[in-house]
């Protein structure tokens, strides 16, 4: 039986300046540079960032039974700000999922403001595998791109 877990982080940048990040592939590759304590390296493996495009995850150094896992592109629907990628290979899978699956959805709030939902989708066999750390690194993620695009904002505006 499939269940799922949810973040909801509320933000002061329009939905449409998120969809910006989280829509394209640019998201993910500079996930290293915000993140560094979670994530390593962020590689694509085929694509070019539309739905069927694979990304290689290598997980920082130290996270226990996390060394890299495969992602691939889903669902990426550029109307209603939804991407989801499904976990396909590697370390995700090993720690007893039998699915796994994270979608990222930009609701707008108005024209100032927007929520980022991130929700995990699981599936798990005989294991169980610890979803908490899972739904914190969804929940930096949020942040990180919130306070990046905040930064770019006031560079932008002091430039």
């Amino acid at each position: 039986m499939r269940e799922s877990k949810s973040h909801e982080f509320e933000t002061d940048i329009p939905a449409s300046e998120l969809w910006e990040v989280y829509g394209t592939l640019r998201g993910s590759l500079f996930l290293p540079k915000l993140l560094p304590q979670l994530l390593a390296k962020v590689e694509v493996e085929s694509g070019d960032g539309g739905v069927g495009t694979i990304l290689q995850l290598t997980f920082a150094p130290g996270i226990p039974g996390l060394e890299n896992y495969k992602e691939k592109f889903v669902r990426i629907d550029n109307e209603n700000y939804i991407k989801e990628a499904e976990s396909i290979d590697g370390d995700i899978l090993k720690l007893g999922f039998l699915y796994y699956m994270v979608r990222f959805e930009i609701i707008s709030k108005g024209p100032t403001s927007s929520v980022i939902r991130s929700t995990i989708e699981y599936e798990v066999g005989d294991g169980h595998p610890d979803l908490a750390p899972l739904v914190g690194a969804l929940a930096a993620i949020a942040e990180a791109v919130v306070g990046y695009i905040n930064e770019q904002k006031i560079a932008q505006s002091s430039s």
